[in-house]
């Protein structure tokens, strides 16, 4: 049984955690959830084992690894980016293209293809509370 769950984030509603068994976990569907909260300018976090899935009022979502620190934009202001995914029902595999460091209030995403960038305005305290939690 792996548990699901939803932090408060600031500006955002709150659900309790819920507890899936592994029929009921699917990366791809938290995938479509969030960016749907992306789309909609709602505010959540979830996380999902070592996975956190983050949504901001101003249409992004990002797919974290809070064991390796590897980033995944998901959407950006409320279009749906591209990524693969590959999932069956016993397995997983993401094609990460970046890392993610938080300094502060600054969430810092570092490309793989060599880029950085600095993004004020995300949920950075909810966002380490949740790593702290996962690992």
């Amino acid at each position: 049984m792996a548990k699901r769950k939803t932090p408060r984030v600031p500006g955002a509603s709150h659900t309790p955690a819920q507890v899936l068994s592994r029929e009921q976990i699917s990366i791809s569907r938290e995938i479509n959830h969030i960016i749907r909260r992306a789309r909609a300018r709602d505010a959540r976090l979830v996380t999902l084992g070592a996975l956190i899935f983050f949504s901001t009022e101003t249409g992004d979502a990002w797919l974290l690894d809070a064991e390796d620190s590897s980033a995944l934009c998901l959407a950006r202001d409320g279009q749906k980016q591209s990524f693969t995914i590959v999932e069956t029902p016993m397995s997983f595999g993401i094609e990460w293209n970046a890392d993610y460091r938080i300094d502060g209030d600054t969430f810092i995403v570092i490309e793989r293809s060599g880029g950085v960038k600095s993004i004020f305005g995300y949920p950075t305290r909810e966002i380490l509370r949740a790593s702290r939690g996962a690992r």
